[in-house]
């Protein structure tokens, strides 16, 4: 076992810290920078420069007390976790080399030090950029292919289409086979983004009137599969706009986190759903190696044949970004998924 060192790596780095839980809204109050030093390695360890870090709406979930998703919760004090992908410049292992492309949860900061079994190998070669590994596509994938199944034929419906998840999710269900896909977005520009640049067939704006006539309009023989991530009022009109035996895999409730008040507390009509068979299924997950591995799979396999897009919005300006880069993106001023590029170039 050798260790390799690379010059420029500094001495201190920065981090972002969470300084309160999150009780309401999220505000720049809520994120603390920090110089911290970079680590040596020590036996089976590595340093590595954070290239890219991903954000979601889940994160603020993730920053509240008593959150109850399936994965380590972001702490007062402590700095904030979540997906990266980043280059080592430092090894004192054998598996990873100095200029490997690896992903990690390592979180909001410049440099990381840990155990080569905490980064994963990546292929640099697989992908346009390194960001497409930090895409919602696991999620997306998981949800609609193997939770939802949507395939030939189907009438899919996706809510918060525009969002890091749906944006994904509807163009899954159109590769395996959907005949119609349509989306729910804030705003006209986005649904005509869903249309005119992520090939869903029809979308509308869920401020325009009721979302069960607007469904009801576009899917006038009922939808096959839901891929919610908002409920709400949304959750309600796909009830009652669902065919027999409909699959509805639940990823999110934008509604309830965003819009707060019941909105995140949808009334279901259990006559609608014993009658029509629903299959109603809430799903989370801290993703399973195969299931990532399979996302990977298709998604270079649907770029590499043009039959897929990866929307995405990469924020530049470094760590320093990221606090207001995560309020921008809840409060809906980012579409695709949101990534903060770190490293300078």
């Amino acid at each position: 076992m050798s260790t390799r060192n690379v010059p420029e790596v500094p001495g201190t780095a920065h981090e972002v810290r969470l300084t309160r839980q999150l009780e309401g809204e999220l505000t720049l109050g809520h994120f603390d920078v920090v110089e911290t030093p970079v680590l040596l390695p020590g036996a089976g360890e590595v340093v590595v420069r954070t290239d890219y870090l991903s954000l979601a709406a889940a994160y603020a979930d993730l920053m509240r007390p008593g959150c109850q998703l399936p994965v380590p919760p972001f702490l007062a004090g402590e700095r904030i976790g979540g997906g990266t992908v980043g280059t080592v410049v430092r090894s004192a292992d054998d598996r990873l080399a100095v200029g490997d492309l690896v992903q990690s949860m390592s979180g909001w900061s410049e440099y990381s030090t840990g155990p080569a079994e905490a980064y994963v190998k990546l292929r640099a070669d697989l992908f346009p950029s390194p960001v497409h590994y930090l895409s919602q596509g696991p999620t997306a994938y998981y949800g609609m292919a193997d939770v939802a199944r949507a395939g030939e034929g189907d009438v899919v419906f996706v809510s918060g289409a525009a969002g890091g998840v749906g944006s994904l999710a509807g163009q899954i269900a159109k590769c395996r086979g959907a005949a119609r896909v349509i989306g729910s977005a804030g705003s006209k520009e986005k649904v005509d983004y869903l249309v005119d640049e992520l090939g869903y067939n029809a979308a509308f704006d869920y401020h325009d009137g009721p979302v069960v006539d607007r469904l009801r309009e576009l899917a006038p023989d009922g939808i096959d599969v839901f891929f919610d991530n908002v409920g709400g009022e949304q959750f309600e009109a796909a009830v009652q706009l669902a065919a027999p035996h409909a699959r509805f895999a639940l990823c999110g409730a934008l509604a309830g986190q965003i819009g707060g008040g019941g909105a995140g507390h949808p009334r279901l009509d259990l006559m609608r759903a014993i009658t029509r068979h629903l299959e109603i299924r809430p799903f989370a997950c801290y993703h399973l190696p195969e299931q990532i591995g399979a996302w990977y799979q298709h998604f270079a396999q649907w770029l590499s044949e043009g039959r897929f897009v990866f929307p995405h919005t990469t924020v530049q300006g470094g760590l320093a970004e990221a606090p207001e880069a995560m309020i921008a993106l809840l409060n809906g001023r980012h579409r695709g998924n949101v990534a903060v590029r770190v490293a300078a170039d």
